[in-house]
């Protein structure tokens, strides 16, 4: 699998808050990677798998087009193209595949803080500044609201402002850029995090194998992050008290004590993370010689 046409080609965001993410997610995966002197294409030294950074929003449509196999994209983005292809009479030729809980927004209509906003009936022939018009107006016509849609490609922010909107529909994490500019949050349209969406286009068999070999190496990475691998010993009596505690474990492993026969050692994968707390109250509990390891990747 070595010409061009086999490698697998995965499209990320080439600048902004998700491409470190994305990129250690894949590192943590295996992927070592070389990356290009104009730094926009990393070329996968150990797997046949390269990257191309792009625009953000011309991910959903390269993974369409079948010029990438996969894509990591915020679902807002995703969702966007998905929608404004449908409403041109066109599909987007691709498939969300798993999300990978990072990235997370969420897209909002924000009125002036001194507006009388009353609901949803408020919006009614209102002119609301956004980037995201397809989505806008599917919720807008699910929601059977007649409202002007104003296309702003930044700072959509500022439009109530500068008199060219009465709301806007924007993207925040924090809501910090809506308070600065005297806005408050009035409606969800939609949570987002980065996903990851493939082509429909058939693959030869290696391309398949590899891709569903990286996806099954993401999900075990994802598994992880808050994970903690813990070791203790205990007595039998405090066995079900000691279980109990432990948070979001799993069946643990119990092993017998070599020349004692009241004390096992306990191994077991906790999917939370284990404060100082939780240590404290295994102990008072019976728990002794108690270990807490990272869990850096696991296959069910």
């Amino acid at each position: 699998m070595n010409t061009s046409e086999q490698r697998i080609k995965i499209a990320l965001q080439k600048s902004g808050r998700l491409t470190d993410r994305s990129l250690e997610l894949l590192t943590r995966c295996g992927l070592k990677f070389t990356q290009s002197k104009d730094q926009l294409f990393c070329y996968g030294e150990n797997m046949p798998i390269d990257l191309l950074l792009v625009r953000d929003d011309d991910i959903p449509g390269l993974v369409s087009d079948d010029v990438c196999d996969l894509g990591f994209a915020g679902l807002n983005v995703v969702q966007e193209k998905q929608l404004e292809l449908q409403q041109n009479g066109s599909a987007a030729l691709f498939d969300q595949v798993c999300a990978l809980d990072f990235g997370h927004c969420r897209l909002v209509i924000a009125v002036p803080e001194e507006s009388g906003y009353s609901g949803l009936e408020s919006l009614r022939n209102a002119r609301i500044a956004t980037s995201y018009v397809a989505t806008l107006g599917d919720f807008l016509k699910r929601q059977e609201i007649d409202a002007e849609i104003v296309y702003l490609s930044g700072a959509v922010e500022i439009a109530p402002r500068l008199g060219r909107a009465d709301f806007v529909c924007d993207l925040v994490s924090t809501g910090s850029t809506l308070a600065a500019n005297q806005l408050r949050e009035v409606q969800t349209i939609l949570k987002s995090e980065v996903v990851v969406i493939q082509t429909r286009a058939s693959l030869c068999a290696e391309k398949r194998t590899w891709i569903n070999r990286l996806l099954q190496r993401l999900d075990g990475v994802l598994q992880v992050r808050e994970s903690k691998y813990v070791m203790l010993h205990a007595p039998r009596s405090a066995l079900d008290r000691i279980v109990a505690i432990l948070p979001g474990a799993e069946s643990p492993t119990i092993i017998p004590l070599e020349g004692d026969g009241d004390k096992v050692a306990v191994h077991v994968v906790c999917r939370e993370n284990v404060f100082w707390e939780t240590l404290e109250n295994l102990k008072s509990a019976g728990a002794s010689s108690l270990l807490v390891l990272p869990v850096e990747k696991m296959l069910a």
